[in-house]
C-alpha cells in the first residue's frame, strides 16, 4: 500500500537586509547579494518558522510580545523563539537582557537617548552554542555571526533603538513587553519550551525518526531521508516516521512541537 512521501523538503526563500552579508558560511557558498535571512516554510502554514541568519552588522535592539499581548493589540501569536550559532567571526556578539536592573522609564530613556546599546548585556558567542530567547526579553544580534533561528510563527517585532538607521521604532508596545533585568539564556544540550523543542544530533549510521510535527535542519553532511536525498542547508518536514541515513556524517537540529 502506498502510504505517500515521507518526508517534504521545505521552500527556502533568500531575503536581502540592510545588515546582510555575501558571507553565507558554514551554511552555503557565497552570495552576490547581501543576504540577511534565509527562510524555510512548508507549503502548510506550521506553528514555528525556520530561518538562517547571517550578519555584517548589528541587528535592531528589538523584542517579541507574548501569545496575549499579541492576540489583544496585533491578532497574532506573539513570538518566541531560540538560536544556534553556527559561526562568530572575531568579536561575534550577541546582545540579551540588560547588564543591570532598570526600569521602564529608564530604559525608555535609553532608546530614546541611545544609552541602551550600552545598557543591554552583550556576549561573545561561540559556534555550537544554543540561546533561549522567550517572548518579552530585549535582545539583538551583533555583527559577523551566522545563526540557526526556531521561532514561532510570528512576525511581530518592536523596535527600541536602530543606530539611527531610518526605520520605525515602537517604544510604547515594546516597553509594555519588556522586561527590564539582566537574563542569560545559554542553554546547553536540548532546548525546550511550551512552543518547541530543538535537540542537536550528530548522524554517523542509520536513525529512525518520527513525524509528523517535526522538521530537521541540515547544518551539515549529506544523505537521504526517506529516500529523498537532502544535503547541508536544507529543511526537511516529516510527516510519518522515517529513517534518515547520512551518505557523510550529518548535523542537524531535531526540531518538534506539540499538537
Amino acid at each position: 500500500m502506498n502510504i505517500g512521501p515521507g518526508a517534504r523538503r521545505l521552500r527556502a526563500t533568500r531575503y536581502e537586509k540592510i545588515w546582510g552579508t555575501t558571507n553565507l558560511s558554514p551554511i552555503f557558498g557565497p552570495s552576490g547579494d547581501k543576504i540577511g535571512e534565509v527562510w524555510f516554510e512548508d507549503e502548510e502554514r506550521l506553528p514555528l518558522l525556520f530561518k538562517f541568519l547571517f550578519t555584517s552588522e548589528r541587528l535592531s535592539i528589538q523584542v517579541h510580545p507574548n501569545d496575549e499581548y499579541a492576540f489583544e493589540h496585533e491578532h497574532s501569536l506573539g513570538k518566541t523563539e531560540m538560536w544556534h550559532i553556527l559561526r562568530a567571526d572575531e568579536g561575534g556578539e550577541i546582545g540579551l537582557g540588560f547588564e543591570n536592573s532598570y526600569s521602564a522609564d529608564e530604559v525608555e530613556a535609553g532608546a530614546i537617548s541611545g544609552e541602551i546599546e550600552q545598557m543591554l548585556s552583550w556576549r561573545k558567542v561561540k559556534a555550537g552554542e544554543s540561546y533561549f530567547v522567550p517572548a518579552g526579553e530585549v535582545h539583538a544580534i551583533g555583527a559577523g555571526v551566522a545563526i540557526c533561528e526556531i521561532q514561532q510563527n510570528s512576525d511581530i517585532t518592536y523596535r527600541l533603538y536602530d543606530y539611527g538607521r531610518p526605520r520605525e521604532l515602537h517604544l510604547k508596545p515594546g516597553m509594555a513587553v519588556s522586561n527590564t533585568g539582566p537574563y542569560n539564556g545559554l542553554t546547553a544540550g536540548v532546548v525546550e519550551c511550551p512552543y518547541f523543542r530543538v535537540e542537536k544530533l550528530r548522524l554517523d549510521a542509520a536513525l529512525s525518526l518520527s513525524g509528523p510535527r517535526t522538521v530537521v535542519m541540515i547544518l551539515d553532511g549529506k544523505g537521504k531521508i526517506a529516500g529523498e536525498a537532502y544535503e547541508k542547508g536544507e529543511g526537511w518536514r516529516l510527516l510519518r516516521n522515517v529513517t534518515i541515513e547520512p551518505g557523510k556524517a550529518t548535523t542537524l537540529l531535531y526540531v518538534t512541537w506539540p499538537e
